[in-house]
């Protein structure tokens, strides 16, 4: 067994078909996820993951049943049902089943929900290799639903991703509207240079996320400044390390950016090392 599918009050194995072509989300988007991670019988920070894809379906005028409680009960069930040495990855999603009085908007009570869990390797710690992405930039809150976990947002990242793959790189910065850095085409990035940490400010571009937000905290608790704020590309290239957040792969260490080498340097390990070690008090099993 390699994927579990919690949908209409069921468990299925593989990957169920449960999508038609007149389902809203089908060919209008009306759709949304989030992702968490279990590794080792824990699962850290699976309850905020949960409230987030409640939160994101309200996002898209959907209006979903199930409670965030409700979801992560389903959640460690489903991770139990794989044993503490699967390394997971767990998917809630919500989409409309129907159109509403609109011509193109969602029937709000058409909320479907279900629960994806499947192995997924932790890539966490490795490093990674990134470029500056030139075909795409974040969009505006004014158009895009920027602060959900919304799945017609991730094409746009599938073009950056696409360039960068073209260039020869694992990832790639990708700017807002402004000409800021924002994130890579699917985690959040943070810089060090003399000790200090410094990651985008959440402008409404881009989402602040989970793994994001425990690894400020924790580098803070451990006495490292990190600074919230503006980023601009030159700051990239004068920076002693670069580092990305994301469920994938947790906190990696970037060795190289564009032409510039960079090994992997001590503030990013250390993020490592604590995310991983606060991962580790999360225990499901």
């Amino acid at each position: 067994m390699d994927t579990l599918t919690y949908w209409n009050g069921t468990w299925h194995e593989g990957n169920p078909a449960i999508l038609g072509p007149r389902d809203h989300a089908m060919w209008l988007g009306s759709i949304v996820f989030d992702g968490g991670r279990a590794f080792e019988g824990c699962g850290p920070d699976l309850d905020l993951h949960a409230d987030r894809a409640v939160r994101s379906a309200r996002s898209l005028g959907l209006n979903p049943k199930q409670t965030p409680t409700e979801i992560l009960k389903l959640m460690h069930e489903s991770v139990r049902r794989f044993g503490a040495k699967a390394e997971l990855y767990v998917r809630p999603m919500f989409w409309a089943g129907k159109g509403g009085a609109g011509p193109i908007s969602v029937d709000p009570d058409s909320c479907q929900f279900l629960l994806c869990t499947y192995i997924s390797p932790m890539r966490a710690g490795s490093p990674l290799t990134l470029g500056l992405c030139r075909s795409i930039r974040r969009p505006t809150p004014e158009s895009a639903p920027t602060d959900a976990k919304a799945s017609c947002l991730y094409p746009n990242s599938s073009r950056g991703a696409a360039e960068m793959a073209k260039r020869g790189f694992t990832n790639g910065i990708v700017l807002d509207a402004l000409g800021n850095v924002a994130e890579t085409c699917s985690s959040n990035v943070f810089l060090a240079r003399n000790g200090v940490v410094a990651t985008p400010v959440p402008n409404g571009s881009f989402l602040a996320g989970i793994t994001r937000n425990r690894t400020v905290k924790l580098l803070r608790t451990a006495g490292i400044t990190v600074e919230e704020r503006t980023v601009t590309t030159a700051e990239l290239d004068e920076a002693d390390e670069i580092f990305t957040t994301g469920n994938a792969g947790k906190v990696q260490p970037v060795s190289r950016y564009e032409d510039r080498d960079l090994q992997p340097g001590p503030i990013a390990a250390r993020a490592h090392e604590l995310y991983m070690a606060f991962a580790r008090t999360q225990r499901i099993i």
